[in-house]
């Protein structure tokens, strides 16, 4: 969101060429398509958000395309014009970015790729403003975690970066990492399957250092997913676990979004009470409140984290639903916690 209220975001199909677009949505609802994907050298199929800078270019990956068909990392500026910054070859530089991008003072990208690097388990990268890249570490599939899926990495105040992988780790159901400044890893946590299994969002981070997200499967129930913290110490505290039961979601798809008391917000991509998935709200204690089930005219099917606004407006999207039946982008309003689709 810009300081106009305007949104931007991605689809991964649609478009002149049907190989997805980059948009625009206006706070009048009007809807722009600042880009779209050709399939070709340019680019295919962004997967994940995009990050904007203060000249107003944004900054995003696409999963194919590009120069050997394995994705790239692209900028477009301000009149829509993109510039693709860098292709994945497939081989040690990595291959099929699912992940968004994150920027540091200095104008450096970093961001995760599925598969690829020198054990084909995906990589974390850098990417310097004239478009060099360096691969920070590359994931070998076992105990250090594999297959960084669309969680994007975020970053503490030393630089150093934290992640989470889908696959890998002690049990080989994900896990959470550390990357420090020299590229040396550190396996926060692995998950076993009765404390989460199956991580494929990214982390937010408190004050004090702790991370908070979710994983699509596992916890008590061994089934439906869970919302879990982890302390500076490596500690794990599950702090829900999703049933399905009561209008309760399941399998957590996106990350969450933390207010400053703490609270998290996040979605389900199913459950709820019609089946189409929930918005919830997490408090410090860990008790849950269902914000908007969705019905079949929306269901909350997305890798893409909650938006939150200064006034606690959550925005967000729908990979279905709405009246096309090809996804959403909605509104619900933090003084009546409505549902309103754009």
């Amino acid at each position: 969101m810009d300081r106009a209220h305007n949104l931007y975001g991605t689809t991964i199909n649609g478009g002149a060429y049907g190989n997805g677009t980059v948009f625009k949505l206006g706070h009048r609802h009007d809807l722009t398509v600042l880009y779209s994907f050709t399939g070709g050298s340019d680019g295919k199929w962004p997967y994940a958000s995009v990050i904007r800078d203060r000249a107003g270019n944004l900054y995003g990956t696409t999963h194919s395309g590009g120069d050997y068909g394995n994705g790239t990392v692209f900028k477009l500026d301000a009149s829509g014009n993109e510039t693709v910054l860098h292709s994945f070859a497939g081989g040690s530089d990595g291959s099929v970015p699912l992940a968004g991008l994150i920027m540091d003072k200095a104008g450096n990208l970093f961001g995760t790729t599925y598969v690829g690097g020198t054990y084909n388990s995906g990589t974390a990268f850098k990417l310097d403003p004239s478009g060099n890249e360096t691969v920070l570490y590359t994931f070998t599939g076992g105990s250090d975690g594999g297959g960084p899926y669309a969680g994007s990495l975020i970053m503490d105040a030393a630089g150093n970066l934290y992640g989470t992988t889908s696959s890998g780790g002690a049990y080989g159901l994900g896990t959470v990492f550390k990357l420090d400044t020299f590229g040396f890893e550190t396996v926060l946590h692995s998950f076993n399957g009765s404390n989460g299994a199956l991580l494929y969002s990214g982390l937010v981070m408190d004050a004090e250092g702790n991370l908070y997200g979710t994983t699509f499967g596992g916890g008590s129930t061994n089934c439906c997913g869970t919302v879990f913290k982890l302390d500076t110490a490596g500690q794990e505290t599950v702090l829900h676990t999703f049933t399905g039961v009561g209008g309760d979601g399941v399998f957590p798809l996106a990350g969450l979004v933390r207010d400053r008391l703490g609270n998290l917000y996040g979605t389900t991509s199913g459950g709820g009470a019609y089946g189409g998935g929930i918005v919830f709200k997490l408090d410090r204690s860990g008790y849950e409140t269902v914000l908007h089930s969705f019905t079949g005219n929306g269901l909350a099917y997305a890798n893409g984290d909650l938006l939150r606004d200064r006034l606690g407006n959550l925005y967000g999207t729908t990979f279905y639903g709405g009246d096309s039946g090809d996804g959403t982008v909605f509104k619900i309003r933090a003084r009546a916690l409505s549902y309103r689709e754009f």
